[in-house]
């Protein structure tokens, strides 16, 4: 039987930042959905210091692909290195690295991929090359956006959470938060909400809502369910006003008397949109607050309504 093909595609980008920056945002995986577009989630499963292995989920194309990766990171020659040990199909194989390469005042970074395709099929390897190259581009493009912000990206980023203690079983209140697509009934920021799951625990979302000052947008959102865990993740793919990137969870923690109810949220502000949205002259930290009180709300919302079902359910049971 002949050896499969072997597909390889480059990309990079060069950004006005020192390399540790670079590499240092390469190397952080668990803040890539925050930072990278097509990144929703990612589980850090192993990590002895060079060597780790992730779950990752991410948009590709028009679906939304998981695997499990391992990677080999070595800080003094600014390379990592991966491998995708469950690649998923069309992929019999997928590995590659990341190099950093001092430049000037700048760095380069490349993106090299390699990959076979079960048969070697003309179509899906088209189908692997579009996905490979336009997700290779999103991720540098916004690697080097992120890097030439280094100093203030502190600024930009927040992450806070609030929670509630629910007497109701955890499975009540999991089961409101899963069946998102009855929340216009009950929510009321929430207009209209669509919602769509081709694979198990895998959810599309698409809601229209209204700020409390009244204000309409529109999001999309991908969600990765967890019923065993009591956990959804989810990523904003379109977000509201003032954010370049929204990431959260949904987190229950039964205890003797009930359940704990976490809504967390990490944010990315667009400092770009700030004067046109909360006017001139308007500072991140005061646009930060904003957000936080805003998302804040809307997260509060919802878990009031969580608990109100399940009370509900409690009592009619």
């Amino acid at each position: 039987m002949p050896e499969p093909r072997v597909h390889r595609a480059v990309s990079d980008v060069t950004a006005s930042a020192p390399a540790g920056v670079l590499y240092g945002l390469i190397a952080d995986a668990t803040q890539w959905p925050l930072f990278f577009p097509p990144c929703v989630h990612v589980e850090q499963l192993d990590f002895d210091g060079s060597r780790e292995r992730l779950r990752l989920w991410a948009v590709a194309g028009e679906k939304v692909s998981s695997w499990v990766s391992s990677r080999h990171l070595d800080v003094s020659a600014l390379r990592v290195q991966f491998t995708q040990d469950l690649p998923e199909a069309p992929l019999t194989s997928m590995s590659g690295v990341w190099t950093v390469r001092p430049l000037g005042d700048g760095c380069r970074v490349t993106l090299e991929h390699s990959f076979t395709v079960a048969d070697d099929a003309p179509a899906d390897v088209s189908w692997v090359r579009e996905v490979t190259a336009a997700n290779s581009r999103a991720q540098l493009d916004r690697l080097a956006f992120m890097a030439e912000r280094w100093r203030h990206l502190d600024g930009l980023t927040l992450s806070f959470e609030d929670t509630v203690h629910v007497r109701a079983p955890a499975e009540l209140i999991f089961d409101f938060l899963y069946r998102a697509q009855s929340w216009p009934a009950g929510l009321p920021h929430v207009r209209t909400l669509e919602v769509s799951e081709k694979a198990p625990g895998v959810q599309v979302m698409s809601m229209g809502s209204l700020t409390v000052d009244g204000t309409a947008h529109e999001t999309e959102s991908v969600r990765i369910c967890f019923p065993g865990a009591g956990r959804i993740v989810y990523k904003q793919t379109r977000t509201s006003p003032l954010l370049t990137a929204h990431t959260g969870e949904w987190l229950l923690e039964p205890d003797e008397s009930g359940v704990h109810l976490t809504a967390r949220h990490n944010i990315l502000l667009d400092e770009r949109s700030v004067p046109s949205v909360l006017g001139p002259g308007t500072d991140t930290a005061r646009a930060a607050r904003h957000v936080r009180e805003r998302i804040g709300q809307a997260g509060m919302l919802v878990l009031q309504y969580a608990t109100q079902y399940a009370l509900s359910a409690v009592r009619v049971l």
